[in-house]
């Protein structure tokens, strides 16, 4: 309809919707009867009655002054670009068309028998008993016996057709419970071999600890035995009141053992009840959890259906004849995931002004060996503090042992592995620094990022080695040994954080505000080695957990565990919320912690996609309220390397040290 109303085109000049028309297209502005013309080909219609422009039938038929007939539209259209007739070339104007009563009239009888000729045997032996064909009743007989006969043969092609239909459904249905029977049956399989292993296992225990119970027992009562048999060699054992009897003296020694024995009991029920509420309370985690441990258990004995053959993947499970490799990583995950349930406060420090912005801790990093941790934040200062002190001391105000005041607010720290006093720090103004906390002073400044940089990280195994990323699209490798960038990666969007792969100097990790995870081996910087996609929002972390598992943060409001060796997604943690702030990541060889925007602190162990545990920060100097959760969000976490310890700062600048507990 735009060609005919704009007029920007003219069909008489131009050769190609000629052709198309002649071709079977389909103008717009053509109407059925065009359609039919196409369909049906040009020797069945008078080629008289096309328009000689669009060529197609003639729609609203005009005639001009000089004798030839147009659609209205094309017409008009050509006489508002021009003033002649386009068959004869003679002056035309619009006052000088008038419509072709007869031309349309002809065209609609033509149309009318063109329709007819397509109609199908049913609507002309209707139209001819409406115009009063007469027939006779054998003739009605016999159309209706045929009638009938087509009638069977369709409904029994009909019921045919359907029966298929049910049959491929039921073959199908048949087969997915075939393979899911099968399922059940090989994951009833693992069940019975393992029930068999796990329960020799702890036949094997209980025989031992019975042996350790009665050498126990017999080491710890020989001389007393020996001297009851010395003196009553008749009734030791059955005749306790013969013993009272018989001696003063000897009866109080044996009383007395009597009552040392006593008391060992009492303390062992103690014990034993001790153990048997904590025992409970790990089978209620286990039922918490249920769904999402009996996952992982059929996950890992399907990959894992093996011998077990290697000790390192896990040194908690002593390796038994049967034992397989599934089963045994399962019972580590079983036994470390239900061995917490909740965080413990074991010291806290906190800062004068607790509702002052600048409070705000961006960055918490243990050094080296793990004695001391420095903190960052927008308040421009870097502080040391002496990990045994702050768990040690009492005190709520611990003094740090080591300040290094900044230009610009700072956003992330990285201790070198190797050299226990140097530390790195990135700021607002896209400034990389190099800090020596034994001299306080800066060992090396990088300028060259053009905005702010948020995160830096040195490499595990190359010491002089830092790498940085920036809002300015730039990932830059550093060394300390020169005072310029030695490599730049530009990104097409803002890089929020980089961090080395533990095993290797060549491999970094870059999450980036494009919602992907870009995976680089230095070496060859033109393209990255994989990207994972699978956030919604920016990037906030990455993490490594080990050389090939690498977990990251988003603003979705979820974690995600990646397996770079084999590049797949491995699972997605949920159950904190973070949809605009930093809110930290931390990682060890089994845990993975977070903060939340609800001022929360929360685990999950690697192979749980639900949290462990977490803890809620309180306001130190009022009730939390539902607005004062609101106002606050957690902003640093770091473990303290495999312990169960945990360094996390909220926005108020409140640090504390969790550690988990049962």
């Amino acid at each position: 309809m735009e060609e005919c109303s704009t007029g920007a085109l003219v069909p008489a000049v131009k050769v190609e919707p000629i052709l198309s028309s002649i071709g079977g297209s389909v103008d717009p502005c053509s109407s059925d009867l065009g359609r039919l013309t196409e369909e049906k080909g040009m020797s069945e219609v008078d080629k008289d009655l096309l328009c000689p422009i669009c060529m197609q039938i003639v729609k609203d038929a005009f005639l001009t002054a000089c004798g030839h007939s147009f659609c209205y539209m094309c017409i008009i259209t050509h006489l508002s670009n021009k003033s002649d007739c386009p068959c004869c070339a003679q002056s035309l104007s619009k006052n000088q068309l008038f419509p072709n009563f007869l031309l349309d009239k002809l065209l609609k009888k033509t149309s009318a028998q063109q329709i007819s000729k397509s109609a199908p045997p049913v609507e002309h032996f209707r139209q001819a008993l409406q115009q009063g064909c007469e027939v006779s009743i054998k003739e009605l007989d016999t159309l209706l016996a045929l009638l009938a006969e087509k009638k069977r043969k369709m409904e029994q092609e009909e019921a045919e057709r359907n029966m298929q239909i049910l049959l491929d459904f039921l073959n199908c249905l048949r087969k997915q419970k075939v393979q899911e029977l099968n399922e059940v049956q090989s994951h009833l399989q693992f069940l019975k071999e393992d029930i068999s292993v796990v329960e020799r296992r702890r036949m094997e225990l209980y025989r031992a600890r019975d042996r350790y119970s009665v050498r126990q027992r017999m080491l710890g009562g020989d001389d007393s035995v020996n001297g009851a048999r010395n003196s009553w060699p008749s009734s030791i054992d059955n005749n306790t009141s013969a013993l009272r009897v018989r001696g003063g003296t000897s009866s109080w020694n044996i009383q007395g053992r009597g009552l040392q024995r006593n008391d060992a009991l009492s303390a062992s029920d103690s014990q034993y009840v001790n153990q048997s509420g904590l025992a409970v309370a790990r089978k209620k985690r286990v039922h918490a959890l249920f769904d999402e441990l009996q996952e992982c258990y059929l996950q890992k004995r399907r990959q894992m259906n093996q011998p077990y053959s290697q000790l390192e993947r896990d040194r908690t499970v002593i390796p038994r004849e049967g034992y397989s490799t599934g089963l045994a990583d399962f019972q580590s995950v079983l036994t470390t995931l239900t061995r917490y349930s909740r965080m413990r406060v074991i010291a806290e420090l906190r800062h004068e002004d607790l509702f002052h912005s600048a409070n705000i801790v961006s960055s918490i990093e243990f050094d080296r060996d793990y004695e001391l941790f420095a903190t960052a934040g927008v308040s421009k200062c870097i502080k040391v503090f002496d990990f045994s002190s702050v768990v040690n001391d009492p005190a709520d105000m611990h003094t740090a042992v080591v300040e290094m005041p900044t230009r610009s607010k700072l956003s992330c720290l990285s201790w070198n592995k190797f050299t226990k006093n140097h530390i790195a720090s990135t700021d607002y103004e896209g400034i990389v620094t190099v800090w020596d906390v034994d001299t306080r002073q800066s060992v090396m400044e990088y300028e060259e990022h053009e905005k702010r940089a948020w995160s830096v990280d040195f490499s595990c195994t190359e010491p002089s080695m830092l790498v940085s990323g920036s809002d300015d699209c730039k990932v830059k490798v550093w060394c300390t040994r020169q005072e310029a960038s030695v490599l730049n990666i530009d990104m097409k969007a803002n890089i929020c954080c980089v961090k080395y792969n533990p095993g290797s100097s060549n491999c970094i990790a870059v999450g980036s505000a494009d919602h992907h995870i870009h995976y680089y081996d230095l070496r060859n910087v033109s393209q990255p080695l994989h990207v994972f996609t699978g956030h919604r929002k920016a990037v906030s972390y990455v993490k490594f957990l080990s050389n090939y598992e690498l977990a990251s943060a988003s603003t979705d409001s979820t974690l995600r565990l990646w397996n770079v060796k084999d590049n797949i997604p491995v699972r997605t943690f949920k159950g904190h919320t973070n949809e605009k702030n930093f809110v930290g990541l931390t990682v060890n060889s089994e845990y993975i912690a977070c903060g939340s925007e609800t001022n929360e602190v929360f685990v999950y162990h690697k192979e749980i996609s639900k949290p462990v545990t977490w803890h809620r920060f309180g306001s130190p100097d009022m009730e939390d309220t539902e607005d004062d959760a609101g106002s606050y969000f957690i902003s640093a976490v770091c473990w303290k390397s495999d312990s169960p310890t945990m360094l996390t700062a909220n926005s108020q600048g409140t640090i504390k040290v969790l550690v988990l507990a049962a």
